[in-house]
């Protein structure tokens, strides 16, 4: 007489526990589905010119000695 109501109460948590991985997995689905979009609208834009703006490097600093270093 309780099995169904058994069964329900751990379908309904089954459910529960799967609901977020499924709503990632739909949405890191439509991430890399927007990136195939962008990355195909790229590959027909004309290349970049000489004057495009460059990718600003960090320059590194020199290590300042600590008390661990003797």
């Amino acid at each position: 007489m309780n099995t169904f109501p058994n069964v329900l109460g751990i379908a309904a948590l089954f459910a529960l526990v799967l609901l977020p991985t499924l709503l990632g997995l739909a949405r890191e689905r439509r991430i890399d589905r927007e990136l195939r979009e962008a990355e195909r609208e790229r590959g027909d834009a004309p290349p970049e010119t000489a004057d495009a703006a460059q990718p600003i490097t960090a320059t590194r600093r020199p290590h300042l000695r600590s008390w661990a270093r003797i």
